[in-house]
């Protein structure tokens, strides 16, 4: 049986029309999602309830023919929940919990709990992809631990990270600690949803920005690394997408330093001098501003053009380069979709 288009072009193939999806392509811009999210207790448990997010993840499969995957739906945040960090999400605030800051409370967390507490992800990813058809590709995700990290030092809300930064550098020790625990959960996390069914995997470090070489490389580019040697040490291997958005020119350090099979770039990373830096061959996702997709217009061809031209030759994934917002038409995510399609 012939592979996904998504998995072909990330092992090396490159596709005229490329493989398309959208981060956040299943979210508060689809009423069906919206009318789901009312028959929940809550975000949390909507996430780590496999009926409701096994439907969450089909919705815009359902909605959209030219998406080429079906990206999980849960939260780079059900690690510290499962460790019992008090992760709740608030209407008006989003995500909080009660910040750790010291090897005391960091090694006070139920680490040993998290597999357990996530098990009903790997039955969402095993029903979605008993749902899917065999040439849609089904993404499992995690949040990498520095991103994760960041709303654990910080509480949920960490302006700039200047808390997580700066206990960096007071404390390494504490903040070295915290990686390595989030590392070794999200190794377990991201094998199970391979085992589960999950055939590509994405590490999704939101909050790489603003980090000095030195420390990009600890917090960033080290942890990522473990990770990926980890997955492929349990034999799993799926490729591995790295999203370090943020994080300018050091995206270069990243792709060549992490292990990760392709770079998911952000609008700013979506220049050709930054990709031709990059590893030969190595697949390149993303770089479409979501402003655009919320504008919508005839500029949206020209942006598809450039970033066909950008790629230089090399694998080619369509996607934004963050994630849909609650206010994107879906008339626009079609007409996107389908501009796409038609090169």
């Amino acid at each position: 049986m012939t592979d996904p288009l998504l998995i072909r072009v990330l092992n090396g193939e490159i596709a005229s029309p490329p493989p398309a999806w959208l981060m956040r392509q299943a979210g508060r811009y689809l009423p069906e999602y919206r009318a789901l999210r009312e028959t929940s207790k809550g975000f949390v448990d909507y996430c780590l309830t496999p009926e409701l997010a096994t439907e969450a993840t089909l919705q815009p499969m359902r909605r959209f023919a030219d998406l080429d995957a079906a990206i999980l739906f849960a939260d780079i945040l059900l690690i510290p929940f499962a460790a019992g960090a008090g992760v709740r999400f608030v209407a008006g605030e989003g995500p909080v919990m009660n910040p750790v800051a010291s090897i005391a409370e960091i090694e006070a967390l139920t680490w040993n709990a998290v597999a357990e507490s996530l098990a009903p992800v790997s039955e969402t990813v095993r029903r979605v992809r008993a749902a899917l058809p065999a040439d849609k590709a089904l993404i499992g995700f995690a949040g990498a631990p520095w991103t994760v990290a960041t709303y654990m030092i910080g509480g949920g809300k960490d302006p700039n990270r200047w808390a997580a930064r700066t206990l960096a550098w007071k404390d390494p020790a504490a903040v070295d600690l915290l990686l390595t625990r989030l590392v070794d959960a999200t190794v377990s996390y991201l094998v199970s949803q391979a085992e589960a069914g999950a055939q590509v995997l994405q590490i999704f470090d939101s909050w790489a920005e603003q980090l000095p070489a030195p420390l990009f490389d600890r917090v960033v580019v080290r942890p990522t690394r473990a990770i990926v040697d980890g997955v492929r040490a349990a034999g799993v291997a799926a490729p591995i997408l790295g999203f370090p958005r943020g994080c300018g020119h050091l995206a270069d350090v990243y792709a060549r330093e992490t292990g990760v099979t392709a770079l998911a770039l952000d609008m700013s990373q979506a220049d050709a001098e930054l990709v031709r830096r990059l590893p030969a061959a190595m697949p390149v996702q993303g770089g479409f501003d979501p402003a655009l997709l919320a504008a919508g217009g005839a500029a949206m061809a020209d942006e598809v053009s450039r970033l066909l031209t950008v790629a230089d030759g090399r694998p080619y994934v369509f996607n934004l380069g963050h994630g849909v917002s609650p206010d994107i038409p879906i008339d626009h995510v079609a007409e996107l979709l389908a501009i796409v399609k038609d090169r």
